[in-house]
């Protein structure tokens, strides 16, 4: 059942990430990284829609993570991304490709052998341990790096990069939530509010989603989902065994399972992100935007702007008129150059 549920929490981050990429792509480049960003965003409602679908399933998520552990949670989680190629498709209205479903493929076979190699056990640990705090402050660095390199590149790199610091950061959060339910289902909510997780989990999601909103900004799609879904199971991962004390069996043919699951993992992710449909979504988001949000706008101004200027043209030439044209006034110059110097 609670996998069940970690699908569909997957299922609506794919489809609020298509959507919220097509109107952030869309906002001024100048916005990366900055919270005029978000002032142009609440005033769109597709991703506002994209955005009320996402936190629905950051809900099925914050479930999923806090009742199986997390080295299975964020494998299932990454499937998102299989669920937004599947809403690029007839928006982008192009056909997948045989590599494209083939990285589908091997995406969900990196999330079976991972799921096979783990042993669900209760928590060991807490972020309140040393080993907590110090992982967390390890991924927050690496993101902090990324980040800082996306902001000296631009385009495709800049989109990759501070995806990455997205990612991360989003895999902090998953953690945070999942103790932050645990203490809520131990202790109620009176205890859940005197204490700092549930607080923490809402900053490290905010910070995810200025981080996220900006790479989806930066460039198309492809360049930045799949730096997203790549590191946040990473992270959740590394989170989940360190800090949870989630254990991972390790018999030869289990590690070399794991080893596998993992490549199978980054490399679907990649091979999916990259489909032609998810890059095609930002061509006609833009063409949308130059059509003035109607299909037939631009089309329509071009063929009548046409049409009414060969009608004026016959007008004249019956009334013996030749077409008036109107020249630049001529500059006046001297022996010294042009007038007025």
């Amino acid at each position: 059942m609670t996998v069940a549920i970690a699908l569909v929490a997957a299922m609506l981050l794919g489809v609020g990430f298509v959507l919220q990429q097509r109107a952030a792509g869309e906002a001024p480049k100048a916005f990366f990284l900055r919270l005029a960003l978000f002032a142009e965003l609440l005033r769109q409602r597709r991703w506002l829609a994209g955005l009320a679908i996402m936190i629905m399933g950051q809900l099925a998520s914050a479930y999923s993570v806090s009742h199986i552990d997390l080295s299975l949670a964020e494998p299932l989680l990454s499937t998102n991304l299989l669920f937004a190629l599947a809403l690029a498709v007839p928006l982008s209205g192009q056909r997948l490709r045989a590599i494209e479903l083939a990285g589908a493929v091997i995406l969900l076979g990196g999330v079976a052998a991972l799921s096979v190699a783990r042993i669900a056990t209760a928590p060991a640990a807490s972020f309140a341990s040393p080993a907590g705090w110090l992982a967390a402050a390890v991924i927050a660095g690496i993101a902090a790096a990324f980040l800082q390199a996306g902001r000296l590149c631009s385009g495709q790199a800049r989109a990759t990069f501070t995806g990455v610091a997205a990612g991360l950061v989003f895999g902090i959060s998953d953690a945070l939530t999942r103790q932050t339910v645990q203490i809520l289902d131990n202790h109620g909510l009176g205890a859940l509010l005197r204490t700092w997780p549930g607080y923490s989990v809402v900053g490290a999601g905010l910070v995810g989603l200025w981080l996220m909103e900006s790479a989806f900004n930066a460039s198309e799609l492809r360049a930045s989902l799949p730096a997203i879904s790549a590191a946040e199971p990473a992270a959740g991962i590394v989170l989940g065994v360190v800090v949870f004390g989630d254990a991972i069996r390790t018999s030869p043919t289990m590690i070399a399972v794991q080893i596998i699951g993992i490549i199978a993992l980054v490399l679907g992710v990649v091979l999916v992100a990259r489909a032609s449909v998810l890059s095609d979504l930002r061509r006609k988001s833009t063409e949308a935007l130059h059509r003035g949000g109607h299909p037939g706008t631009a089309d329509w101004i071009a063929t009548h702007s046409v049409t009414m200027a060969h009608t004026l043209r016959h007008r004249d030439s019956q009334d013996g008129k030749a077409p008036k044209v109107t020249k630049p006034a001529a500059t006046k110059t001297s022996s010294h150059g042009p007038s007025g110097v």
